[in-house]
């Protein structure tokens, strides 16, 4: 951990302040910048900073993206904390693209606060240390007589109080303090509460600026199409003449593909004075595609070769123990083959930004989750350094892992760039549901051994799905080593597993998606152990105790002592022994997952008649470490449960002929608040680091489902979405 007090003309110049005070830099340790840089030590010394103002008021910048997780007001105020700041006179600002500055910014896998937790409360301790060394200056007594409390420091002598603002730039001429001692949990006054989010006023009066609301002088907007099949080309654009027609028309655009990862696959754009005109324009235009090899794609008859290739011996990934003499030995073997459809990130803001290319600048205003992304790919577009790429990072309307492809932002480039003038493009939701990156299209196929006692001996699963690696390589036709590695690195504790992986060519862009592989893998764990329970005539509960056991896996003691614990705290909250005397119909469901360091166990009720499946009730426990804010926490358990019903129930996203037949929500269903179960959420109370929260959720929501499913009408689920669509 290095902290460094900044020169103030550098921070002044950065951050566009006028006031003077105390400036503090927080650098980022290496061994974390190697892990998030996997693996490689980064030569450089990112940090974000914290300034207070001669009047006492207080900047504390965010580096990571904030996208409704509230990550914001969780990392900021565990500065504050530190601090001893008083939340009421923090200002929290976004800070800009800048990898030197505050690291990387890449905001997913949950990351963001397992990272930067201590990194930033050790910023605001060793702020505090060195106000309070002003003070005792001041005062000329020692700092063991100076408490900072409420942005101030009082003499514990003779009551003196001095303000923050009044220290300011006295502490400023301070060293900073190399390892500054931190609180205790005990005394925590933001960490861990239900801190109100920073922004709350702005988000319910509507004044808070998302990426789409940018605005600016001489700013022209764009819309676009892009082919409906990955990999077809452009053959020609007819009826231009009657688009340009239109009232407010500029420019007819045509994009070539910029073959990069993240880089735009073609289209064809229309520019005009607002963003409707050039929608209705570029509905005019006859554009003429050749739809190129994946044409034939169908994701029925492709999930149905996953299948296949799932129900073969298949590449091998992994291997501990001896699987092959563990099904040699068993009294029986049980099998079952889960799969699950493509699906799209769809947040409720589309994608838009907004780019200015100039002969010697280049800005961009956009909700992203990698602003570092959209760097390097206008850098390579413009034939520019990175650096020269300034990104205003603003506030997504959500994200799931869409906003971190950049593609729409390389577009407005290609637009500003043609046009000669600021543009802002707006992905309509159509291009968005059709043309743009999908959750992996999965099969997996399980099997177990049993011993006479109908305990699991044994575990293989076969995986197929197509890989997010044939973004970046197209040859990658199946999921990695590391892609399947999950399935030994669960927390189970049995002493044969395998896994392989089975030939799933990708067909479309694959992307990232919130819980990525959690979403599929928690399906297959939680059903499996489900059903397993079922075969051998035990409680789902004793099965569960069965498959984490730590006297099978020593070194995996702590997780599957941690996922013990929120299956059974899972099973209290629920009533889990009170099962047997739920009403008809009725039946109660439960599994856990363990991802991004997290565990979550799940426990949902549901009522089953014919077809219709309603969900009652839902019981969460998280094990995740210490938690921050404890309303955005619960925030995100909910939001789990309200994504996992989507993806669970009906969402999927269909291709025939190569092209995604969904248009828009009508047939891609999101969730409505008539059909919000009642969500129950608890964290266990712990000491230990903070992990992920943001997609943890999703994975055991699916089984858990699935389970009071089959409890309450008998009925077994193995694919996802248990009543898909019918378009």
């Amino acid at each position: 951990m290095s902290i460094s007090n900044q020169s103030r003309r550098t921070f002044l110049k950065a951050s566009g302040l006028t006031a003077g005070g105390l400036v503090l830099g927080v650098t980022v340790p290496k061994h974390v910048i190697a892990e998030l840089s996997s693996g490689a030590a980064a030569d450089f010394n990112p940090s974000g900073f914290i300034h207070i103002a001669e009047n006492g008021d207080t900047t504390i910048y965010c580096g990571r993206c904030e996208m409704g997780q509230g990550i914001s007001t969780a990392l900021p105020a565990a500065v504050a904390d530190e601090l001893e700041a008083d939340w009421g006179r923090v200002t929290v600002k976004q800070g800009e693209g800048n990898i030197e500055k505050y690291g990387r910014q890449d905001t997913g896998g949950s990351a963001s606060i397992r990272i930067m937790f201590i990194p930033m409360r050790e910023a605001g301790a060793a702020a505090k240390l060195m106000l309070i060394s002003a003070a005792a200056k001041v005062w000329s007594v020692s700092t063991e007589h100076c408490v900072a409390s409420q942005h101030q420091v009082k003499n514990t002598l003779n009551g003196q109080t001095l303000g923050y603002g009044e220290l300011a730039s006295i502490a400023a001429t301070f060293d900073v303090p190399k390892a500054p001692p931190l609180k205790s949990k005990s005394d925590y006054k933001y960490i861990g509460k239900g801190l109100s989010r920073h922004n709350l006023p702005q988000i319910v009066t509507g004044q808070l600026t998302y990426g789409v609301d940018t605005k600016m002088p001489g700013l022209v907007y764009g819309a676009i199409a892009h082919c409906p099949v990955l990999g077809g080309k452009l053959t020609s654009v007819k009826n231009k003449a009657a688009a340009l027609a239109m009232t407010g028309v500029l420019k007819v655009v045509e994009i070539p593909r910029f073959d990069v990862p993240f880089g735009s696959i073609g289209g064809v754009a229309v520019v005009a004075d607002n963003t409707w005109t050039a929608q209705q324009a570029l509905k005019l235009l006859e554009i003429n595609w050749d739809l190129g090899p994946n044409q034939t794609y169908d994701t029925q008859a492709y999930k149905a070769q996953l299948v296949k290739n799932v129900e073969s011996p298949a590449l091998l990934g992994a291997e501990r123990g001896d699987v092959d003499q563990a099904f040699a030995q068993a009294s029986q073997i049980v099998k079952a083959t889960y799969t699950g459809g493509h699906v799209s990130h769809s947040p409720m803001e589309p994608n838009a930004s907004v780019v200015w290319v100039q002969d010697d600048s280049c800005e961009v205003w956009a909700a992203t989750q990698s602003p570092a992304d959209i760097q390097k790919v206008l850098g390579q577009y413009l034939k520019r350094d990175p650096k020269d790429i300034y990104v205003n990072v603003t506030m997504a309307g959500g994200a799931f892992g869409r906003k971190f492809k950049c593609d729409y932002v390389q577009e407005a480039a290609a637009l500003s760039v043609a046009m000669g003038a600021p543009v802002q493009l707006t992905w309509s939701r159509e291009a968005d549901m059709r043309t743009g990156y999908f959750h992996s299209i999965n099969a997996q196929h399980v099997q177990a051994s049993l011993d006479a006692e109908g305990n699991v001996t044994g575990w293989l699963q076969r995986i197929a799905f197509p890989p997010i690696g044939s973004l970046f390589n197209p040859k990658v036709d199946r999921a990695s080593a590391k892609d399947i590695g999950e399935v030994l690195n669960h927390p189970f504790g049995l002493s044969n597993v395998r896994s392989e992986s089975g030939e799933a060519p990708a067909h479309t862009r694959i992307g990232w998606y919130r819980a990525v592989y959690a979403i599929f893998y928690g399906f297959s764990f939680g059903s499996f152990a489900d059903e397993l329970a079922h075969k051998t005539n035990k409680d789902t509960l004793t099965m569960l105790h069965n498959l984490y056991d730590a006297n099978q896996q020593p070194d995996k003691k702590e997780q599957v002592m941690r996922s013990k614990r929120a299956i059974d705290f899972t099973a209290e909250k629920a009533n889990w022994a009170g099962r047997g005397s739920l009403p008809k119909n009725q039946g109660l469901g439960i599994a856990v997952h363990y991802s991004f360091q997290t565990y979550v166990a799940m426990a949902v009720r549901v009522e089953v008649n014919g077809d219709d499946i309603k969900v009652l009730e839902v019981d969460a426990v998280v094990d995740c470490g210490q938690v921050l804010n404890i309303d955005s926490a619960k925030a995100q358990m909910e939001g789990a449960v309200v994504m996992g019903m989507g993806l669970t129930l009906r969402t999927e996203i269909v291709f025939r002929n190569g092209a995604v037949v969904n248009s828009n929500f009508h047939q891609y269903p999101v969730l409505r608040i008539n059909e919000m179960p009642k969500v129950n959420v608890y964290f266990i109370e712990s000491d230990a680091k903070p992990t992920g929260l943001g997609e943890p959720g999703l994975g055991p929501f699916a089984p858990a489902l699935s389970n009071a499913v089959f409890a309450a009408s008998g009925k077994r689920y193995r694919d996802l979405p248990f009543k898909p669509m019918s378009i």
